[in-house]
């Protein structure tokens, strides 16, 4: 069950370990990331990290983490790159595991996403 958050502020301030976590996430996002090893960036325990990182932020860092991974997917779909080379370029195991949360964060698949994107760039979608 999660705990819930006293007061969330809309914009809260960011801690200086929440800040770094983010930049790590930000800078390592296609490599595997353990939550003991964001906890101990942010010089906490790890069950403290997940109620404060999902406080300050407003999502657990996992999701996080996907969310960021989907983001840059996308960019390298707009660039026509394909999805079995973007799904792990990104992080991703294979091309289901991208599919499965790319879908669910844009409500469409990646297949659909890029053909959309090859057809605005003027090339016949696959």
């Amino acid at each position: 069950m999660l705990t819930p958050c006293p007061d969330r502020d809309p914009a809260p301030k960011l801690s200086p370990g929440v800040r770094a976590v983010l930049a790590f996430i930000e800078e390592n996002f296609a490599e595997p990331i353990t939550l003991a090893e964001l906890a101990m960036l942010c010089g906490l325990s790890l069950h403290r990290f997940v109620t404060v990182f999902r406080c300050q932020v407003g999502i657990p860092p996992h999701q996080y983490l996907c969310r960021i991974r989907v983001d840059r997917a996308q960019a390298l779909l707009r660039q026509g790159l394909p999805l079995a080379a973007v799904a792990l370029d990104t992080g991703f195991f294979d091309q289901s595991h991208l599919s499965r949360h790319f879908k669910r964060q844009c409500g469409v698949t990646p297949g659909h996403f890029a053909g959309a994107h090859a057809i605005n760039r003027g090339i016949a979608a696959p």
